[in-house]
């Protein structure tokens, strides 16, 4: 196996490797030429290299037409990616300055007030996202499918979240009714905005740098509805008593570039990321971790709102 030394070496790092994160990638930081760059080994079985190289294009597209993002840097030959002997692919890309908004299962710390402006401005970050999007060549980009059928289909992209171990039975017969019911809501869903998104503007993929923002993580992103990436981003905050507050204020963010989907649609979208979340922890947890119970609960929680909500 690879040591992150011997891969950093590659794009011509020197000095120590430090790891940053350990999720669904590991990330390291590099140094190249006395300054800073991100290491990326990607996760074994989800993104196959062309999803990869795909992703890296278009976020350099995206850095070149202005968008805060991180930009792809090639190895001393001038690839992108390079295979590692387990298989597994990396990457680096130009490291972020700056901190995350947030960090998962954290609290915002701050006002009610101060929380709804700063997501005033990721509604515009996220429209930034997909203006820049839809004005450059995305033509050859291929990437995984937040469609109907990648989140509400009989096997969805990220697994089958009805299946999630902790479910009791009833609970199961809930999930599937509110599966079912979700596709045929998604379905008559007319002239729904769809094009490539983010798909995980969580708080620790949010960097802040004084008044600025800027968009990280660009690994779960595809083709998908519009909708979702304002609900992803809400997600992490589904139990707040002003939820609707910030979620109004997420939307009139959107809206100062494109029509934002509605307050509804919204709220849908972020069911749906529930929904997706308690099918991705099956096949990253063993069944008896906690993990499977939080995302289920989470998702019954808003399934059942969504069902009663007149």
């Amino acid at each position: 196996m690879n040591a992150p030394t011997e891969i950093a070496a590659k794009w011509g790092a020197e000095g120590p490797v430090e790891l940053i994160t350990e999720r669904e990638n590991a990330v390291y930081r590099i140094m190249r030429d006395g300054a800073p760059a991100a290491l990326r080994l990607h996760r074994a079985g989800y993104q196959n290299e062309a999803s990869i190289l795909s992703e890296l294009s278009w976020t350099t597209r995206l850095a070149d037409a202005g968008f805060a993002c991180p930009k792809p840097i090639a190895q001393q030959d001038g690839a992108f990616t390079a295979q590692l002997a387990d298989g597994r692919f990396a990457s680096v890309i130009s490291w972020v300055e700056g901190t995350p908004i947030g960090g998962a299962d954290m609290p915002f710390v701050g006002t009610v007030t101060a929380h709804c402006d700063l997501y005033h401005k990721l509604g515009h970050l996220l429209a930034q996202l997909h203006d820049t999007s839809d004005a450059i060549n995305t033509e050859d980009i291929i990437r995984p499918a937040w469609d109907l059928p990648g989140l509400l289909g009989k096997s969805p992209f990220w697994g089958m979240f009805w299946e999630n171990p902790s479910l009791s039975s009833g609970e199961k017969k809930l999930m599937i009714y509110a599966r079912d019911a979700a596709h045929a809501h998604l379905k008559a869903m007319k002239d729904a905005d769809f094009g490539l998104i983010h798909a995980d503007a969580l708080q620790e993929n949010v960097f802040t740098q004084g008044s600025d923002l800027t968009l990280i993580d660009f690994d779960d992103a595809g083709f998908g509805y519009r909708g979702y990436d304002l609900g992803v981003s809400l997600s992490q905050h589904y139990s707040l008593r002003y939820l609707d507050d910030l979620t109004a204020a997420l939307q009139a963010g959107y809206g100062t570039l494109r029509n934002a989907p509605s307050l509804e649609d919204i709220k849908f979208f972020l069911m749906l990321r529930s929904f997706a979340s308690s099918g991705w922890v099956i096949s990253r947890q063993p069944k008896k971790n906690p993990a499977h119970r939080i995302y289920a609960e989470r998702a019954l929680h808003l399934a059942h709102h969504w069902l009663t909500t007149p």
